[in-house]
């Protein structure tokens, strides 16, 4: 069974046809061609796939397309700003060496995202839990969690 949908990706209204088996991360990147949400685990466990839908952080492997319907969605593409500018996470992450070999990487600021959109001022064990749906399998997330403080710092210092 195929249905419309229609929702909002990375700010602008789209539309797009689908099975009803098919899930969020298979719609993005083979229907629109968002690479950044990277396939992991397949089962939930790595949120190598995270994205966000109305502004919460969500596994997209186990997300049914179907219920995005009028929706807000936001993958690690939609992050970049104006002029290709780097959200203040991901210019973190880059500078921080939060990112190693980048598997990992878009689901980690995905979740430091709406982490910081939470708490914009966490301590490290708030960090720590905040990203515990995703692994990284090169560090002991030392880099990552400092890269997510120095975004924290970054976002404060850009609202005030």
């Amino acid at each position: 069974m195929k249905k419309l949908i229609s929702f909002t990706l990375n700010g602008h209204e789209v539309s797009a046809e689908v099975e009803s088996h098919r899930m969020l991360l298979e719609l993005l990147r083979e229907t629109f061609d968002l690479k950044g949400t990277k396939p992991g685990c397949g089962q939930g466990e790595c949120g190598a796939c995270t994205v966000l839908v109305d502004g919460v952080n969500v596994d997209s492997c186990l997300y049914p397309a179907f219920e995005i319907e009028g929706k807000s969605v936001t993958t690690v593409e939609g992050l970049i700003g104006e002029g290709n500018k780097l959200h203040p996470v991901q210019k973190s992450f880059v500078e921080r060496g939060g990112i190693q070999c980048g598997f990992c990487s878009p689901g980690m600021i995905m979740s430091a995202t709406a982490l910081l959109k939470d708490n914009p001022s966490p301590g490290d064990e708030e960090i720590k839990r905040g990203i515990s749906g995703n692994l990284c399998r090169c560090t002991g997330y030392v880099q990552i969690v400092e890269s997510i403080r120095n975004a924290a710092e970054r976002m404060r210092e850009n609202a005030g």
